[in-house]
This record gives structure tokens, C-alpha cells and sequence, in this order.
């Protein structure tokens, strides 16, 4: 920010937006005492270097907002997970279906895990079968991220929203 600018070029770019070309630091500097801003190096690495004639107030304050915004919207992508046994009856499978509808409507990505207990590692394709079953009912509402596979006794697949109404997955989750 002004004086600490070390390159004697600069692209220089001014509080609307628009080039003033490539000018001497001096002069630069000189330009943005005139108008009673301050001269940010915008793109240091770039041929020659880039800088802005900002208020550095206000550009401060909106660069540290939006980096909270960013934050906040990251944080909105994460995973949420639903566990059921391979045994699980229609109609707690319509309520588990309804939470993990609620999540993919917040925009989360939802990991699903069917798990196999005892002898019901000897009828696996019972699990794909249900995950099938899951992933029909979704319909186009849900974009498969990772197909169904089989680590040791679980059968793992993750679902996020493809971006369409979920108006008619709630009713198959309620019929079911």
C-alpha cells in the first residue's frame, strides 16, 4: 500500500474500474494524493504489478466481509450422514428418507449406510437392492455422488441435490 510499493511500473487502475495505463510508482502515487486515496497493490505477482486507487477503508471492510461471506457459504456444504440396518420396515424408512430430504433441501450432501448384522452379510444384494430402492424414490431431485459399494459390513453411498423441486420425493417418502 503506497509507499511499501517496491516496482517502479505499474498498471494502474483507478476507483471506477477503469485503466489509466502504465505509469512510474511516482507517478501513481502522486495520482492517488491528488484525489486523497490510497494506491493497494491489487496483483503483485502479474507483469508489471497491479494497483488500484482505493479508499483502503472501504475496500478493507468489503474485502473482509466477503471473505465471510465465503466462509459461511462453505461451511453449508457439508455432509451429513443416515445409518439403517438392512431389516428397517417401510415406514421408519419413510421418516429416515424425510431427514435426509430436509438435508439435501439445505444443501448438504448426505452419506447413506446400510449395515449388515450377523448373517445378513450372506444376502449383501438385499442391501444394494434397498439403496436402489432409495435412490428410485428420490428420483431426478438427487445426483448420486458415489455409487453404492460394500466396505466390510456397510454398504456406503453419498447423494446431494441435483437442483429440482422435491415436491414429489415427500410424497413417495410418505407413501413408503
Amino acid at each position: 500500500m503506497n509507499g511499501q510499493i517496491q516496482a517502479p511500473q505499474l498498471r494502474v487502475i483507478d476507483e471506477e474500474g477503469k485503466q489509466l495505463g502504465v505509469l512510474s510508482r511516482t507517478e501513481a502515487l502522486q495520482l492517488a494524493q491528488e484525489r486523497e486515496l490510497d494506491l493497494v497493490e491489487i496483483s503483485p505477482d502479474a507483469n508489471p504489478p497491479v494497483v488500484k486507487i482505493v479508499d483502503w477503508g472501504k475496500f478493507n471492510y468489503q474485502r473482509t466481509k466477503q471473505l465471510q461471506k465465503n466462509r459461511k457459504t462453505a461451511k453449508a456444504a457439508e455432509m451429513k450422514q443416515m445409518r439403517f440396518g438392512l431389516k428397517i420396515s417401510d415406514h421408519d424408512l419413510g421418516v429416515k428418507m424425510g431427514k435426509v430430504t430436509k438435508f439435501l433441501e439445505d444443501g448438504h450432501k448426505v452419506k447413506l449406510t446400510i449395515f449388515y448384522r450377523g448373517r445378513e452379510q450372506a444376502h449383501k444384494e438385499i442391501g444394494f437392492k434397498l439403496a436402489d430402492k432409495v435412490i428410485t424414490d428420490f428420483g431426478d431431485t438427487i445426483a448420486v455422488d458415489q455409487q453404492p459399494q460394500l466396505s466390510g459390513k456397510q454398504l456406503n453411498f453419498v447423494i446431494r441435490s441435483s437442483g429440482k423441486t422435491a415436491g414429489a420425493t415427500n410424497a413417495k417418502t410418505q407413501d413408503a
